[in-house]
């Protein structure tokens, strides 16, 4: 475990402790990596093209520097409000500890397209009583109350799957549990043909079959254009 990624835990226990509740660990979070000269600020290059009726655009996102988590944050308003998660019901088998849940550990990356235009994945959904953190990268958050198995800590699209054993969760889990809805028509509050796309990969089915596995790399465009799919890098970081 490198230095910033102790300093961040030990900072968020603090501020856990001073808001009086019984708190959750962050021991499972990953690491701020040290930003590469490949991140950049610079705004997305676009072209666009017209096929079969379909425009597509072809692009490459606006980076920020890399968050607390060691990955870029995700760029646009939120997709939907992080405290529309469920306050403590076990959903789809989903249940929220009181810490968090280390026996099977893994990260999953969503980027959402409204009409090509990107959204950010907030922080904190799956987490009842969330507590930020400030940090250098960016807002982490540790939750007050409890932990559903699938919850975000920073903005940066990273869907954690914390569980006490191992099974195969699904987005439609996900999105269940934050109480947004998700189809082939709607991606939370937005309505519109969706296409999803699984490691660069058109996915046919249901975006809510989409299983969360080790390093997934999940894309959803809501209408027209649609954005080129493009795989979130998890190396320099102990996600």
């Amino acid at each position: 475990m490198n230095a910033r990624r102790v300093l961040i835990l030990v900072s968020l226990a603090s501020a856990v402790l001073l808001a009086a509740c019984g708190g959750g660990s962050s021991a499972s979070t990953g690491s701020q990596a040290a930003a590469s000269s490949s991140a950049s600020a610079s705004s997305a290059t676009t072209t666009s093209s017209t096929t079969a009726g379909t425009s597509t655009t072809s692009s490459t996102p606006g980076k920020t520097q890399p968050g607390p988590e060691g990955i870029p944050l995700e760029q646009g308003p939120d997709l939907a409000p992080a405290g529309t998660t469920s306050q403590g019901a076990t959903v789809d088998g989903v249940q929220c500890a009181p810490i968090e849940q280390l026996a099977y550990h893994i990260h999953a990356h969503l980027q959402v397209y409204i009409s090509g235009q990107p959204r950010a994945l907030p922080a904190a959904i799956g987490m009842v009583g969330p507590v930020a953190e400030q940090t250098p990268y960016g807002p982490f958050y540790g939750a007050q109350q409890c932990y559903y198995w699938l919850h975000t800590h920073a903005s940066d699209g990273i869907i954690h799957i914390e569980s006490p054993s191992a099974r195969v969760y699904t987005l439609g889990n996900f999105f269940d549990e934050w109480n947004q809805p998700l189809s082939g028509t709607q991606v939370a509050g937005d309505k519109g043909k969706v296409t999803a796309f699984v490691n660069d990969k058109p996915w046919t089915k249901s975006p809510r079959d989409i299983p969360l596995v080790p390093h997934e790399s999940i894309q959803l465009d809501v209408g027209t254009p649609i954005v080129a799919p493009h795989e979130i890098s998890f190396a320099g970081t102990n996600l």
